[in-house]
């Protein structure tokens, strides 16, 4: 890359079962990530964090969508509508944004800030779909319902996300293995690319990770790369609030960032979200989150 990388830290949690994951930015950021980029001869900036209420200041059910469940969700409207505001901007201003969570439903301002005039392409690394919506979500927890805000599935057809020119046909899901029945109808309802840990094991990491880039950059603009850490196994990153085993390894995963990579400037934004420090080893995920996020921008071994 020969882009100035902009970090934006969204301390996010409100979209979670378990508290922990707002201080994922800044176990990001303690681990080093400024050094590792700046390494590979990367120029970094610090938005710093994008404003969060705490959780203790809401009710999680004073706001309710018109029909189902979701947790905090005005609040979590409003922050994901700041985090499309700093994520255009920062495009805007020739800069790389890279925004670190906080739970996934950030990403619904990260996806809507970069996709507001080019056609984006989305390659999601998660093992849960994310596709729920209010009124299939067991859990009423708004980090399984972002790729479904994105894209305006079912209830989330109102236009209640910021704004995107994301085309369902153009993003791919890698590495699911922990899907509800609900988002399992919206996946297989939806014209997205899914591939389970299952075409992991039968292709390889590899190969499928390069199938699901075409399917993103397939007549699009650019790409946004959403990094769930919970996509690895849990020996690897054991610091998430949704572990589940049979995840990718270590070498799986910076393989597939090392792919994400060869797109060069075709990559325009990134997110990585779900550090839970208070959950983690010896801050193991946040190093591995800021490796991998080197790997997905340039680095090598050689």
């Amino acid at each position: 890359m020969d882009r100035e990388v902009r970090v934006i830290g969204v301390p996010m949690d409100l979209g979670a079962d378990r508290r922990g994951v707002d201080m994922g930015p800044s176990a990001i950021r303690y681990a080093g990530l400024t050094d590792q980029l700046e390494a590979i001869g990367i120029t970094c900036t610090d938005h710093g964090d994008v404003a969060v209420p705490r959780p203790e200041k809401s009710d999680p059910d004073a706001s309710e969508p018109s029909e189902g469940r979701a947790k905090f969700f005005l609040e979590t409207q409003q922050v994901c509508g700041r985090v499309a505001s700093v994520v255009e901007s920062t495009r805007a201003s020739g800069q790389f944004p890279l925004v670190l969570g906080g739970d996934h439903s950030i990403a619904i301002g990260s996806v809507g800030g970069v996709a507001t005039d080019e056609d984006i392409g989305v390659v999601w690394f998660d093992a849960h779909g994310d596709c729920n919506t209010p009124t299939t979500t067991p859990s009423g927890n708004v980090h399984g319902m972002s790729l479904a805000a994105i894209l305006g599935l079912g209830s989330f057809a109102d236009g209640w996300a910021p704004p995107s020119s994301v085309d369902p046909s153009n993003v791919a899901l890698v590495g699911l293995r922990d899907l509800d029945e609900g988002e399992k109808r919206h996946i297989r309802d939806a014209p997205v690319t899914a591939y389970t840990m299952s075409d992991i094991d039968d292709r390889g990491v590899t190969d499928v990770v390069e199938s699901a880039l075409d399917v993103a950059a397939d007549g699009t603009d650019g790409l946004h790369v959403s990094l769930d850490m919970d996509w690895l196994d849990p020996n690897e990153a054991p610091g998430v609030g949704t572990p589940v085993r049979g995840g990718v390894s270590y070498r799986e995963a910076h393989v597939a960032m090392e792919y994400v990579a060869n797109c060069g400037n075709y990559l325009h934004s990134m997110d990585v979200v779900e550090v839970n420090p208070i959950l983690d080893t010896h801050n193991q995920t946040a190093e591995l989150a800021c490796e991998l996020t080197a790997s997905a921008l340039g680095k090598r071994i050689l």
